[in-house]
């Protein structure tokens, strides 16, 4: 009598979805933009807050959490930028005189490295405010990249262009989700005294002619207390309606071409207002070297000179002895 064979069972495995590719931009099909912020030497607590805020300024394409060791040096960051698709380093250093932040591009430069004259960190700026405003989905996108000043038509303003344009990514206007644009770097050169403004700010919009109260209440859905009032329409004029507008001027304001949010809808006028988060610098273009942190100097403020300058005297660090590699959470 013939024997019927009992298959073995195989269990179904259920495909699993690709994930599309992230690390490429789909404006320009180029890399997306990712940086390390990391620093050179030991920085003193205020430094240190100063890059933590340079960390999340440059959110979400950057290492927030950056482990880093007293023996890595420039070589270490390098070897683990590559596989991680990093594309920019930002660099702070402090000498016996000032800080310095250097902007570079790997793996082979060109690097920038500016003196921070002055700096003011988020925490300072939202002290100072009456009603601070960091929305928890704040950082969830990249911001936007604004250069006022730098079209005089000089070398190493160019470079710096070039520089700060492609560390965000870029984006279609025609295309952005108006959500997505939530805040803005913003960079002043001011040929006068060669210093270029450093802001940070958040984005919001506000419909034109709608007071605070009317807005509150339909962002919140909560009930207004009207125990004090006689009608409702009190809740509405008291205080003055529209009164706190001052971004209402016609330069200031926009027509929307989709909803935004429950109270700016489409087709309707609504103020443009910027609201600073820091952080905040001054800043001065020292020199511009071709390599990474090495190379032939493209420019000098101090003219072209073989004599070392103070701000590259951690240059030799760098270059002593094996690190160990960073680390990222």
């Amino acid at each position: 009598m013939a024997r019927f064979r009992n298959k073995k069972k195989v269990a179904f495995v259920k495909p699993t979805k690709k994930q599309p590719q992230q690390n490429v931009d789909h404006v320009t099909g180029d890399k997306i933009p990712r940086s390390f912020v990391f620093s050179r030497l030991k920085l003193p607590g205020s430094l240190k807050q100063l890059q933590a805020d340079l960390r999340k300024m440059m959110l979400p394409y950057t290492a927030l959490n950056l482990k880093e060791k007293k023996r890595n040096n420039l070589k270490d960051f390098l070897n683990v930028a590559g596989p991680m698709g990093v594309t920019h380093f930002l660099m702070l250093s402090k000498t016996g005189s000032s800080p310095y932040l250097r902007v570079a591009r790997t793996p082979q430069g060109p690097t920038l490295t500016f003196k921070i004259q002055e700096y003011s960190l988020a925490v300072d700026i939202a002290n100072s405010q009456l009603r601070p405003r960091v929305p928890k989905d704040l950082f969830k996108n990249s911001p936007l990249i604004v250069l006022s000043g730098f079209g005089t038509g000089e070398q190493h303003l160019k470079l710096t262009t070039i520089m700060f344009q492609n560390i965000f990514p870029a984006i279609d206007i025609n295309t952005v989700k108006l959500s997505s644009c939530q805040r803005i770097v913003l960079l002043n050169y001011n040929k006068d005294t060669k210093l270029i403004d450093f802001r940070h700010y958040s984005i919001r919009l506000q419909p034109v002619g709608v007071s605070r109260r009317i807005r509150k209440f339909v962002q919140n859905h909560q009930v207004p207390d009207l125990r004090s009032l006689q009608d409702v329409s009190d809740f509405v004029t008291k205080a003055g309606y529209g009164s706190e507008s001052e971004g209402d001027e016609e330069a200031a304001t926009v027509s929307l071409a989709t909803d935004f949010g429950r109270v700016n809808k489409a087709s309707t006028k609504s103020a443009v207002k910027l609201q600073e988060i820091g952080p905040r610098m001054t800043l001065q273009l020292i020199k511009i070297e071709e390599g990474l942190c090495s190379g032939t100097v493209i420019y000098s403020e101090y003219g072209n000179s073989d004599e070392k300058k103070e701000e590259g005297n951690e240059e030799d660090d760098d270059s002593e002895g094996d690190g160990e590699g960073s680390e990222e959470d």
